[in-house]
């Protein structure tokens, strides 16, 4: 059973949500504010979060920080707020997901199954197939299959980082800044052109049909993610 910490300072969204999690044989625990939710997760450490942004103590973004000291659990962040900087400040200090306020049950019960999926994540499953393409992370290759048979994808090493960094966190949605300093590293975070360019390119070559990606998505004015097959898709 996955023990999920439901945060929110909105009663019925708590009573709702732990209903609903409850049916569906999730252990739930609550909390109405960020001290509490620490508390909690300390005593009862969780394996996924759902968690406010706008808690009536702490600003959620510094309730996330305080997990990221010692829990790896996914955290799916709520929010009704409409600009996109809190969110991507709140993916940014270790959030995985975010939904925003009004949301539906289904679509939060399917991306907490693709955030529980990530136990099986390439990290301990080396070969990802992206439709006719096989990435091999082990050996670092690329493989395409069509009428003529299997033949090589050709990737730069940039192209081959991006596309590595993607795939160990299937169904996590990236910031841009996250993918900025991690491929290409400190002095990069604004560089959103070169982002926009190497996913073009990536999509061209893995995508069956670039426009209209199915598995390296956008989330605009967000960031990416590697969708590996969830029931949610956005594109």
């Amino acid at each position: 059973m996955n023990r999920v910490l439901v945060v929110d300072d909105e009663p019925q969204i708590v009573r709702a949500l732990a209903i609903n999690l409850r049916a569906r044989r999730y252990e739930v625990h609550t909390a109405t504010t960020g001290a509490e939710a620490l508390a909690t997760a300390a005593r009862n450490p969780p394996d996924l979060v759902i968690l406010d942004l706008g808690l009536p103590d702490l600003d959620g973004v510094d309730v996330i920080r305080g997990l990221r000291g010692w829990s790896s659990a996914p955290i799916l962040v709520l929010s009704g707020r409409s600009d996109s900087i809190d969110k991507v400040e709140a993916l940014d200090a270790g959030a995985d997901d975010y939904l925003t306020k009004p949301f539906g049950v289904d679509e939060l019960l399917a991306r907490l199954r693709a955030l529980t999926r990530r136990a099986g994540s390439p990290e301990s499953q080396p070969a990802v197939q992206l439709g006719r393409a096989t990435v091999d992370l082990a050996a670092r290759r690329v493989t395409y299959t069509d009428e003529d048979g299997v033949v090589d994808v050709r990737l730069t090493p940039t192209e081959w980082h991006l596309l590595e960094v993607l795939l160990r966190h299937p169904g996590k949605l990236l910031s841009q800044k996250q993918l900025l300093r991690e491929v290409w590293g400190p002095g990069y975070e604004n560089a959103q052109g070169n982002l926009r360019l190497y996913m073009a390119q990536l999509r061209r070559k893995l995508e069956p049909d670039p426009a209209r990606p199915r598995y390296l998505l956008n989330e605009p004015g967000m960031g990416y993610r590697f969708d590996p097959g969830t029931d949610v898709r956005r594109h």
